[in-house]
């Protein structure tokens, strides 16, 4: 079964910058993977149920507004799960509104671990790559506007593909 996820991604520049970090950590995932904020896991989802599902995420960001995130710094998972991420410090709020919408429509999915907005950087390496990625990022920061949201799908080549864009259109005062 296809397998889909809907995410926020990091623009450029810092999506190159966040991408080169998770190479230099020795992630092999890094080059399928685009940097990003997950919304929605990697989910199978049937083909006949892709339009629904869809037409969902329209409705879910049209009646979300564009809003402002600010990653700054690292932090990990460990010892739970080794994984070691980029922090979203601003638009926590906006991200748990979304993800809770975008899992409230016709594609269910259970989590494993709470909701937690974050942009991976290394994941199941070596304590010392994680260590290095934790390391490196430290003093990262960028700011940038969330304008839309989007529906990736896993392609067969193992790479992680936007196959559709979903602009926020709502109003922030709404």
């Amino acid at each position: 079964m296809p397998i889909h996820g809907v995410a926020v991604t990091v623009p450029e520049p810092w999506g190159s910058r966040l991408q080169q970090a998770r190479e230099q950590a020795g992630d092999p995932m890094a080059a399928a993977i685009p940097p990003h904020v997950t919304l929605l896991p990697p989910t199978a989802v049937e083909p006949a149920e892709v339009p629904a599902f869809a037409a969902h995420l329209e409705a879910v960001c049209a009646g979300s507004a564009p809003f402002e995130m600010v990653l700054s710094g690292t932090g990990t998972f460990r010892p739970v799960s080794p994984v070691v991420f980029v922090q979203v410090s601003r638009g926590i709020a906006e991200c748990e509104r979304l993800e809770s919408a975008v899992r409230s429509g016709p594609v269910e999915r259970h989590l494993d671990f709470p909701y937690h907005p974050h942009v991976t950087i290394a994941h199941h390496l070596g304590d010392d790559a994680l260590d290095g990625a934790f390391d490196g990022l430290a003093d990262f920061r960028c700011t940038f506007t969330v304008e839309s949201v989007e529906l990736y799908h896993h392609d067969p080549d193992g790479v992680w593909r936007v196959i559709r864009s979903f602009p926020l259109a709502g109003r922030a005062d709404a």
